[in-house]
């Protein structure tokens, strides 16, 4: 059984005056595929090369199976990384390039032959073998990176952003093989990517990184509905989660301009405590329940408005796109939201009345960006 633990980790290059990687404590358990995403520069594809010894650590340690992993020379950690640039050699055929690493290890010809095939035949590159890569599809030559990798048999594989270069569809198609890859070898992956959609769609566990520092890490329910604070609430999900900013009273009474909202009920009462606190309400765009015109609103005999949030504002786009449509909208205050819904929705600029269910909404201090559910 593999276990990685990294424990306060620190990483600063050469001449710079800040940590590129601050603290960083991590476990991951064995066959889990764990996704890295964050900004540009937040440090991610940082901790994959310490991780794999292409860079030195310059504090804390890291372990596999309880033994010291850090300190040794890269060549000898059993690991194996597949790259955005595939990295493949232009003149030898695809089954040499995948034998390549094994002859330098001086492996038998018959065990290079043996594990050569086998990966060829899980990647479906069993007729393209003796092509060149010049002569294959990014996403083949993307598959002949992964067997280049998956012949050595590592315990650990490190991706670092391997499906960026390849077109919408076919990122799709060759996240699918990676996934069904993972799931035969059932060996820790450690994969790096700008795009949180495909972290959503491919990992066990996600790790959310800012400015070299672990936001949150856990499960991509997890992370999506009980974000830790603002940062990983507005980073996941798509389109993002909408914002409005207000004051919350000592009596959970939160006001945006001359609108006020009970929110007593959802809030912890720790948090309550320190009286006109500046807050920022969100909600997700597919979180609005009900969505009415303004003259479809009777304040008398309507109900509804008390068990949710109501926020007016006016059209300002409509995006049709198949299965739903996104509707842009500006409030009252002149706050840009976005909604995501299955009704339909004509293009003129009128006012809508959108609600949101109280359970449904994530408030935050404003000054922390901690959550204060």
């Amino acid at each position: 059984m593999n276990k990685i633990q990294i424990e306060h980790l620190y990483k600063r290059y050469d001449n710079a005056e800040n940590d590129t990687l601050k603290d960083i404590n991590l476990e991951i358990d064995d066959k889990e595929f764990v996704a890295i995403i964050g900004p540009s520069g937040c440090g991610k594809s940082t901790l994959l090369r310490c991780f794999s010894g292409l860079e030195e650590v310059t504090k804390g340690k890291i372990n596999v199976d309880g033994k010291r992993f850090d300190n040794i020379p890269p060549q000898k950690r059993s690991i194996a990384m597949v790259f955005q640039d595939y990295a493949l050699y232009p003149h030898m055929t695809v089954y040499n390039n995948m034998a390549f690493n094994l002859k330098l290890s001086k492996f038998s010809k018959s065990e290079i032959d043996s594990r050569v095939k086998e990966a060829a035949q899980k990647l479906n590159l069993t007729d393209y073998l003796a092509r060149k890569p010049a002569q294959l599809s990014g996403g083949q030559r993307q598959r002949v990176a992964l067997g280049r990798a998956m012949v050595r048999a590592p315990e650990v594989f490190l991706m670092d952003e391997p499906l960026s270069n390849l077109d919408a569809k076919l990122r799709v198609s060759t996240r699918q093989d990676i996934i069904k890859l993972h799931r035969q070898l059932k060996t820790i992956t450690i994969y790096v990517t700008h795009d949180q959609a495909e972290a959503m769609a491919m990992a066990d566990k996600i790790l959310i990184m800012r400015k070299g520092v672990i936001q949150q890490y856990g499960k991509p329910e997890e992370l999506y509905d009980n974000p830790r604070n603002l940062f990983v609430a507005r980073f996941i999900g798509s389109p993002s989660m909408n914002i409005l900013k207000g004051t919350l009273s000592n009596e959970g009474i939160f006001t945006i301009g001359e609108k006020d909202y009970n929110l007593r009920k959802i809030i912890n009462k720790k948090f309550l405590q320190e009286a006109q606190r500046e807050t920022i309400l969100g909600f997700r765009p597919e979180k609005v329940s009900e969505i009415r015109s303004e003259n479809s609103i009777n304040r008398n005999s309507d109900k509804l408005h008390e068990n949710f949030v109501e926020i007016v504002a006016t059209k300002n786009l409509v995006e049709y796109m198949g299965g739903y449509t996104l509707v842009y909208l500006k409030t009252v205050d002149g706050v840009k939201i976005v909604i995501q819904t299955s009704q339909k929705v004509t293009e003129d600029n009128q006012q809508l009345h959108l609600y949101i269910n109280k359970s449904d909404i994530y408030l935050f201090d404003a000054k922390s960006g901690h959550v204060l559910r």
